[in-house]
């Protein structure tokens, strides 16, 4: 049997560690040495035998990061390469979407500063310009500095699908702008890798009394490129001397039809990570 995997939590007090039940305060490491270490779990092992045992995992939970940068790649799933496909048809934008599915080169864009990101229970936004929003919920990989990954959260990719869909350049507006990011509850780190069956859920719900108004789910196994694939195409030529977070991408897509609204609460799960709540200002 493997041992158990770590979750580490990032709370107004510091860092959280949970292993098998019990918990413990991590009083003198911080995210930036997690991620700069050469192993970190071996550094939460020593850490761990030195913190202060807790009765119960804190209440209040920040985003797990610090002075991580946070990417994202797209079109990683088929169901991505069509809703992309479907929503810049218009715009002539369509082909684009196709060709990066199928391309050895990955699409990797820059998605948020450290400062930037939302943590559980916090406010996610949608653009005053745009006419159609979705969240995309995102399997996301934590990198040490040297470029390994050691563990994995969940990710909100907000996104403007009619900005986006209007011109393929305008990708950056449509993805990058204040709560458009949201990361958390913990960061998982086992100690082996997530198996391809693990499912990712998604459920929006509408309304004081929480109509769900959609729901979707997917698996790992469904996704086109590998984790190590990723990361080594965003590590090739940029260094990150904290570490970074990539988003993996989606293969949960609303219909057409659909589109945030204010108040909408946004729940991402994943066992054994948790699960991510947010809600649209």
């Amino acid at each position: 049997m493997p041992p158990a995997p770590w979750k580490l939590f990032r709370t107004p007090g510091g860092l959280v560690a949970e292993r098998e039940g019990a918990c413990r305060e991590l009083a003198d490491i911080d995210l930036d040495a997690v991620f700069a270490a050469r192993s970190p779990r071996a550094l939460l092992e020593r850490a761990f035998a030195r913190g202060r045992a807790l009765s119960r995992r804190p209440a209040r939970l920040l985003a797990p990061v610090q002075s991580q940068e946070v990417w994202a790649a797209g079109v990683t799933y088929f169901r991505s390469r069509t809703a992309r496909m479907e929503e810049s048809a218009a715009g002539g934008g369509a082909s684009f979407y196709d060709r990066v599915y199928e391309a050895e080169r990955p699409e990797l864009f820059f998605k948020a500063t450290g400062p930037r990101v939302v943590g559980p229970g916090g406010r996610v936004a949608i653009r005053r310009d745009s006419t159609w929003d979705v969240p995309e919920p995102e399997l996301t990989l934590a990198i040490t500095r040297s470029g390994r990954i050691f563990g994995y959260t969940l990710g909100n990719d907000m996104s403007s699908r009619s900005i986006e869909g209007e011109n393929p350049l305008y990708l950056p507006q449509a993805k990058v702008y204040d709560r458009a990011c949201a990361l958390g509850p913990a960061i998982l780190i086992p100690a082996t890798p997530l198996p391809p069956e693990t499912e990712i859920r998604l459920v929006i719900e509408r309304g004081p009394r929480r109509r769900r108004v959609f729901s979707g789910a997917t698996r790992l196994a469904q996704m086109r490129r590998g984790f190590e694939e990723l990361a080594d195409w965003l590590y090739r030529e940029l260094s990150f001397p904290n570490g970074a977070f990539l988003m993996t991408g989606t293969g949960i897509v609303p219909e057409p039809h659909f589109t945030l609204r204010s108040g909408d609460r946004i729940a991402i799960a994943c066992e054994p990570i948790g699960t991510l709540v947010n809600t649209v200002i």
